[in-house]
């Protein structure tokens, strides 16, 4: 008799709660390398935290890529797992590990090569030079390492096991975060490498998740295996992997991107807009984790319930999903628009920065509660089969409208409309989600 899983026969609204919770920790816990040695390397000197810095683009891009391909591995798995094919969930396995190893591989070669003409594109200070590339060149050989450790959490995570992956991606933070003090100052035993040490803990952290991640796989009872007998490298499986994760490395990708151009626009009215706004961006971030967190406990539950041809569940959970989505943005907001100066503060914002940064504040958090609607949308499509529409939502709301709203309505307001941007942006965005959600609906 065939064991039936929690996504077809779970309450859906505990089932969305318990699918959330740790991936949101884990994506937490992911965005944490770079906080930590930006922590404990600012301790060094602020050319040192400078260099950390620089080096986010790049970072962020290697993360970016690892969760595309994970989340492609992850649908992949739940689909065939709803379809009941064991044999096509035991073959995503092998071909997804051994296309991240690959791509990880050749990541790390790509960011080699560029990494100096990057930085020399940013800074001509010889000492923040050196120490972003020599940070990079290190932290440059985390990526197989990323990339297959985020696969395998995928991989669990499509099962239905969302607690397993959390605990190994917590444990990779925590090496990081003992060892960087250890390396950077040369406390105890340990050499001081000062910035190298930063780059040498990151690396040992994702190492130390990827050896965890295989044990929990191999050795631990899970619903899919690494299929050896029988095994072959399947092309369409790879390819489904990268058409199907795509959507949700733009997504990640974009933020990037998009903090690159705001600042384009801040630089020409002051280097304080510029420091408000990356201080923003990181108060963003917490609230972007959120709603992945969300998005990455409903996508397995809505692609497992598409594989078995189950709407009355796949609505549902997409309908839980809004509304979680829809109350956790509605408390970011009430933080924000309450509390603005004493969330600030926390940056030491400076009389000026606080001046202007308090009603930018209050202006674009407003668009967060649209934010959610159009990721949890596109999220849907990413569950069933349309990734096109996916990938159309995610570059809409983070460039394709953001950047022609920033040039037209700092025109108008100065910089204020820098911030009415984000929300002129996210209403529309929400707008087109919604109006190809009722147009073109689910067909199994």
């Amino acid at each position: 008799m065939t064991e039936l899983n929690k996504m077809e026969t779970k309450p859906m609204l505990p089932l969305i709660i318990s699918m959330a919770v740790p991936p949101l920790i884990s994506m937490f816990m992911q965005y944490t390398y770079n906080f930590v040695d930006c922590m404990f390397v600012s301790w060094l000197s602020e050319d040192a935290l400078t260099a950390v810095s620089l080096a986010f683009p790049i970072t962020t891009f290697m993360v970016a890529m690892s969760i595309g391909l994970g989340v492609g591995v992850n649908v992949l798995i739940a689909r065939y797992l709803g379809q009941k094919n064991q044999d096509m969930a035991d073959s995503v396995v092998s071909n997804g590990i051994i296309l991240s190893a690959a791509c990880g591989a050749v990541v790390t070669l790509v960011v080699l090569l560029i990494m100096k003409p990057f930085f020399a594109s940013f800074t001509d200070d010889p000492v923040i030079y050196d120490m972003a590339v020599d940070y990079m060149r290190i932290c440059a050989f985390m990526e197989v390492a990323n990339m297959v450790h985020i696969c395998i959490q995928k991989i669990i995570q499509g099962t239905g096991n969302m607690i397993a992956p959390m605990w190994f991606q917590i444990a990779g933070v925590l090496l990081n975060f003992v060892l960087d003090p250890f390396l950077i100052f040369g406390i105890w035993i340990f050499p001081e490498m000062g910035i190298k040490g930063a780059a040498v803990s990151t690396v040992c952290g994702y190492t130390f998740s990827m050896i965890l991640a295989f044990y929990v796989l191999i050795f631990r009872k899970q619903k899919v295996k690494i299929k050896v007998r029988g095994f072959r490298i399947d092309f369409k499986i790879f390819k489904d992997i990268f058409v199907i994760g795509f959507p949700s490395f733009v997504m990640n990708a974009l933020g990037a991107c998009m903090t690159y151009f705001t600042n384009i626009f801040l630089v020409a009215y002051s280097t304080t807009a510029v420091a408000f706004f990356g201080a923003y961006f990181k108060l963003q971030q917490v609230v972007i984790m959120t709603l992945n967190g969300l998005v990455q406990g409903c996508i397995p539950v809505m692609s497992y319930n598409f594989g078995a041809k189950n709407e009355e569940r796949l609505n549902l959970a997409f309908r839980y999903g809004n509304i979680i989505g829809i109350i956790l943005t509605g408390v970011s907001i009430a933080v924000l628009w309450l509390f603005p100066s004493q969330v600030l503060t926390i940056f030491n914002a400076s009389p000026a920065m606080l001046s202007f940064g308090v009603p930018a504040l209050r202006i674009m958090c407003i668009s967060y509660v649209f934010a959610s609607i159009a990721t949890m949308v596109a999220s849907l499509m990413q569950s069933t089969k349309r990734v096109g529409f996916s990938l159309l939502i995610n570059v809409l709301r983070q460039l394709g409208l953001l950047l022609p709203f920033m040039w037209i309505l700092s025109g108008i307001f100065g910089m204020d409309g820098i911030w009415y941007a984000f929300i002129a942006a996210e209403v529309i965005t929400a707008a087109i989600s919604w109006i190809l959600y009722r147009k073109y609906p689910v067909k199994f």
